[in-house]
Protein backbone atom coordinates (compact mmCIF):
# COMPACT_ATOMS: atom_id res chain seq x y z
CA UNK A 1 0.00 0.00 0.00
CA UNK A 2 1.72 3.31 -1.16
CA UNK A 3 1.53 5.73 1.64
CA UNK A 4 0.64 9.78 0.90
CA UNK A 5 3.50 12.44 2.70
CA UNK A 6 6.78 11.88 4.39
CA UNK A 7 6.93 8.66 6.78
CA UNK A 8 7.44 10.54 9.77
CA UNK A 9 4.37 12.93 9.70
CA UNK A 10 4.65 14.66 12.99
CA UNK A 11 0.45 14.84 14.27
CA UNK A 12 0.81 16.63 17.76
CA UNK A 13 3.84 17.74 19.71
CA UNK A 14 4.40 18.45 23.34
CA UNK A 15 6.27 21.66 23.39
CA UNK A 16 5.56 21.93 27.04
CA UNK A 17 6.73 19.26 28.15
CA UNK A 18 10.40 20.20 26.34
CA UNK A 19 9.84 23.85 28.98
CA UNK A 20 8.76 21.64 32.07
CA UNK A 21 11.36 18.45 31.82
CA UNK A 22 14.70 17.82 31.27
CA UNK A 23 14.57 14.70 29.08
CA UNK A 24 16.96 11.60 29.94
CA UNK A 25 15.87 9.37 27.18
CA UNK A 26 13.48 8.36 24.63
CA UNK A 27 11.42 5.52 23.67
CA UNK A 28 9.64 5.05 19.91
CA UNK A 29 5.97 2.90 21.00
CA UNK A 30 2.99 1.80 19.50
CA UNK A 31 -0.27 2.58 21.08
CA UNK A 32 -3.24 0.91 20.87
CA UNK A 33 -6.23 2.33 19.49
CA UNK A 34 -10.12 2.51 17.97
CA UNK A 35 -10.59 2.99 14.55
CA UNK A 36 -12.44 6.28 15.05
CA UNK A 37 -9.68 7.71 17.09
CA UNK A 38 -7.54 6.58 14.10
CA UNK A 39 -9.32 8.81 11.65
CA UNK A 40 -9.52 11.55 14.24
CA UNK A 41 -5.67 11.78 14.35
CA UNK A 42 -5.61 11.33 10.74
CA UNK A 43 -7.90 14.98 10.65
CA UNK A 44 -5.25 16.03 12.90
CA UNK A 45 -7.72 16.23 15.69
CA UNK A 46 -5.16 14.73 18.86
CA UNK A 47 -3.81 17.29 21.85
CA UNK A 48 -0.76 15.96 24.19
CA UNK A 49 -0.84 18.77 26.32
CA UNK A 50 -0.99 17.63 30.60
CA UNK A 51 -0.07 13.82 29.03
CA UNK A 52 1.37 11.72 31.08
CA UNK A 53 2.29 7.59 31.02
CA UNK A 54 2.31 5.35 33.96
CA UNK A 55 3.46 2.01 34.86
CA UNK A 56 0.61 0.00 36.10
CA UNK A 57 0.54 -4.22 36.50
CA UNK A 58 3.98 -4.53 33.72
CA UNK A 59 2.08 -2.41 31.46
CA UNK A 60 2.46 1.08 30.10
CA UNK A 61 -0.45 3.35 29.89
CA UNK A 62 -0.60 6.50 28.91
CA UNK A 63 -3.41 9.03 30.13
CA UNK A 64 -4.91 12.37 29.24
CA UNK A 65 -4.08 12.40 25.64
CA UNK A 66 -7.02 13.92 23.99
CA UNK A 67 -8.17 12.68 20.42
CA UNK A 68 -11.35 14.32 19.04
CA UNK A 69 -14.08 12.35 17.54
CA UNK A 70 -13.99 11.29 13.76
CA UNK A 71 -16.40 14.35 12.15
CA UNK A 72 -17.79 11.74 10.08
CA UNK A 73 -18.64 9.05 12.48
CA UNK A 74 -21.92 7.34 12.80
CA UNK A 75 -23.09 6.35 16.08
CA UNK A 76 -20.24 4.62 16.85
CA UNK A 77 -18.05 7.07 19.25
CA UNK A 78 -15.11 6.89 21.40
CA UNK A 79 -14.71 8.64 24.74
CA UNK A 80 -12.11 11.86 24.10
CA UNK A 81 -9.10 11.36 27.04
CA UNK A 82 -9.83 8.02 27.92
CA UNK A 83 -6.05 6.20 29.42
CA UNK A 84 -4.34 4.25 26.00
CA UNK A 85 -2.32 0.96 26.63
CA UNK A 86 1.40 1.35 24.90
CA UNK A 87 3.12 -1.22 23.03
CA UNK A 88 7.11 -1.54 24.15
CA UNK A 89 9.10 -4.80 24.07
CA UNK A 90 9.42 -6.32 27.97
CA UNK A 91 12.80 -5.74 28.23
CA UNK A 92 11.90 -1.98 27.46
CA UNK A 93 9.02 -2.04 30.05
CA UNK A 94 11.42 -3.26 32.86
CA UNK A 95 14.08 -0.53 32.32
CA UNK A 96 11.29 2.31 32.29
CA UNK A 97 9.85 0.12 35.69
CA UNK A 98 13.16 0.55 37.09
CA UNK A 99 13.89 3.96 36.25
CA UNK A 100 10.03 5.48 37.36
CA UNK A 101 11.02 3.71 40.66
CA UNK A 102 13.27 6.45 41.31
CA UNK A 103 12.51 9.63 42.91
CA UNK A 104 11.58 12.59 40.35
CA UNK A 105 11.60 10.17 36.80
CA UNK A 106 8.63 10.48 35.17
CA UNK A 107 7.08 9.07 31.61
CA UNK A 108 6.12 11.96 29.41
CA UNK A 109 4.70 11.64 25.89
CA UNK A 110 6.63 14.17 23.30
CA UNK A 111 5.37 13.85 19.90
CA UNK A 112 2.66 11.79 18.01
CA UNK A 113 3.18 10.75 14.39
CA UNK A 114 2.50 7.99 11.79
CA UNK A 115 5.44 5.46 10.76
CA UNK A 116 4.70 3.18 8.06
CA UNK A 117 1.24 3.97 8.01
CA UNK A 118 1.07 3.31 12.30
CA UNK A 119 0.54 5.65 14.97
CA UNK A 120 3.88 5.83 17.19
CA UNK A 121 4.09 8.00 20.18
CA UNK A 122 7.98 9.46 21.24
CA UNK A 123 8.15 8.41 25.08
CA UNK A 124 10.28 10.48 27.05
CA UNK A 125 12.15 9.55 30.67
CA UNK A 126 12.01 12.89 31.97
CA UNK A 127 13.26 14.92 35.44
CA UNK A 128 11.03 17.88 36.09
CA UNK A 129 12.37 21.23 35.94
CA UNK A 130 12.64 23.56 38.87
CA UNK A 131 11.88 27.11 38.43
CA UNK A 132 15.06 28.57 38.04
CA UNK A 133 16.12 25.69 35.62
CA UNK A 134 13.23 27.23 33.36
CA UNK A 135 14.16 30.77 33.80
CA UNK A 136 17.60 29.78 32.69
CA UNK A 137 16.29 27.98 29.74
CA UNK A 138 14.19 31.25 28.98
CA UNK A 139 17.21 33.48 29.53
CA UNK A 140 19.60 31.16 26.86
CA UNK A 141 16.60 31.26 24.11
CA UNK A 142 16.29 35.17 24.69
CA UNK A 143 20.15 35.21 24.23
CA UNK A 144 19.90 33.31 21.15
CA UNK A 145 17.44 35.00 19.53
CA UNK A 146 19.23 38.49 20.33
CA UNK A 147 22.42 37.30 18.78
CA UNK A 148 20.57 36.34 15.52
CA UNK A 149 18.77 39.34 15.42
CA UNK A 150 22.56 40.99 15.24
CA UNK A 151 23.94 39.27 12.96
CA UNK A 152 21.38 39.76 10.69
CA UNK A 153 21.23 43.07 10.97
CA UNK A 154 25.23 43.26 10.78
CA UNK A 155 24.81 40.99 7.48
CA UNK A 156 22.45 43.83 5.57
Amino acid sequence: MATTGPSNEAIADNRKALHDFHILDTFETGIVLLGTEVKGIREGRANLRDSYARVERGEIWLYNVHISPYSHRGYVDHEPTRRRKLLLHKEEIRKLIGKTSEKGLTLVPLRLYFKKGRVKVALALAKGKQAHDKRETIRRREIDRETRAAVKERVR
